[in-house]
């Protein structure tokens, strides 16, 4: 194999190796970054579980307290515009206070009898909202919670309610409402960026998210039963509820309809007040990937191009070592040829008895004058001995004095042999 050829071959092993040592190396970073990624996301959905329980339970004592109030108590039993008055100042109270949306009071046939929005295009003041779980359930269980898109407002809202009763009555008269801001929650969750979390209903609507397209949507695939249940709740605005294409996948993944797979975590929001709500954290393995590169490219890129300049220098060094020691070797059998060919020339050319033996005194080769002046073919001499074409005479003065002193200082000079010719 020439050396070329072998050097290319070094050069190719070399960089293969370095190829399979670094995707194994890669491989077993990436295995180890997937499940420190899913510890890092139970840690992190915890934490947003925790906070939006925080957040979304926050108002519940508030509302009781508020129940509590003369003011609006008065309103119910007397309403005027005194009493009225009086209430909407206390609702402004709380409003402000509170940094919530909008406090409303209701009578015990679920409409508006006061608002802090009452000067706003979209007041609640009039507007009957009987038919919200928050209504109902305020009459038989307090509080009552609620998540829903606002009818009259078209803003997301979580609702807190409870009920204002006559001193000495177990039948309400009426009921106070805190709508509070989602989007004052999302913000307050501080969603990190390559992180995806949903916040969904018992049917998978998605209700809160940091990915506003999906907001109203379902995760999963639903039946046409229970898209009808939610149009009939009325609880997220008049539909369609597109299916976003998730698709559930192995070991905590899922597929969206792009293809993306990304590694999901579930946990429930407080299941006493909002039974059945699940917060889903989403993290794509595009992103999980791009957190070991990243940071792994910063540190090794360097030493990896420092590497391969050193390789790519060494191999090229070789290579140009190589090809000088080629040309030169060329160039010394192009110069040995060329000497060969003038001592042939030479000894073949020259008008003397040019001869060689070897150690056994057998002939190797002779020259054109040799063989034309004795009538030989070169075939009918060569391999024979010396002294066979020798006189009797001159084959003893060769074998006892001419071929031991050649032996034995490696040359002779003005030595006189007689030899027979063929014919």
């Amino acid at each position: 194999m020439k050396l070329r050829s072998i050097l290319l071959v070094l050069s190719l092993l070399a960089v293969l190796s370095a190829y399979t040592g670094g995707y194994l190396y890669y491989s077993s970073i990436k295995d180890f970054a997937l499940k420190e990624a899913e510890r890092q996301a139970v840690v992190r959905l915890e934490l947003i579980t925790k906070n939006l329980s925080s957040f979304l339970s926050e108002n519940i004592k508030v509302v009781k307290a508020l129940a509590g109030m003369n003011e609006l108590l008065e309103m119910l039993i007397r309403p005027g515009t005194q009493s009225q008055r009086k209430a909407n100042e206390i609702l402004d109270l709380y409003k402000a206070a509170l940094q919530v949306d909008v406090c409303y009071l209701m009578d015990y046939k679920g409409t508006t009898v006061a608002s802090s929005n009452r000067n706003a295009p979209d007041s609640f003041v009039g507007k009957n909202f009987a038919f919200r779980p928050y209504f109902q359930e305020a009459f038989h269980k307090a509080p009552a919670t609620y998540l829903a898109l606002g009818v009259a407002s078209g803003k997301r809202g979580a609702y807190y309610s409870y009920p204002i009763f006559e001193k000495g009555e177990d039948i309400p008269i009426g009921l106070v409402v805190i709508k509070g801001s989602i989007e004052l929650i999302e913000k307050e969750l501080s969603l990190l960026k390559e992180e995806i979390v949903l916040v969904a209903d018992p049917h998978g609507v998605v209700f809160i998210s940091n990915v506003s397209d999906w907001l109203y949507k379902v995760i999963w695939k639903i039946s046409s039963e229970d898209r009808e249940k939610i149009a009939k709740s009325r609880q997220f605005g008049s539909g369609p509820w597109e299916w976003i294409g998730m698709k559930p996948k192995e070991d905590n993944y899922t597929v969206d309809e792009s293809g993306v797979i990304y590694q999901m975590q579930k946990s429930y929001v407080d299941s006493e007040n909002y039974p059945g709500w699940q917060v889903i954290h989403l993290r794509s393995l595009k992103a999980i990937s791009k957190s070991i590169s990243d940071p792994l490219f910063k540190i090794i890129g360097p030493l990896v191009l420092t590497l391969c300049i050193l390789v790519g220098a060494s191999v090229f060094f070789l290579y140009r070592k190589a090809s000088l020691e080629i040309s030169q070797r060329k160039s010394v059998e192009k110069a040995l040829r060329e000497s060969e060919e003038r001592y042939r020339s030479l000894y073949h050319n020259t008008p003397a008895m040019l001869h060689s033996i070897d150690l056994s005194g057998r002939l190797v080769s002779v020259s054109d004058y040799w063989a034309e002046a004795l009538g030989y073919k070169r075939n009918e001499v060569i391999g024979k001995k010396l002294t066979e074409i020798l006189t009797r005479e001159s084959r003893r003065y060769a074998e006892q004095t001419v071929f031991p002193d050649f032996f034995k200082n490696g040359f002779c000079k003005d030595v006189s042999y007689q030899f027979i010719k063929k014919n």
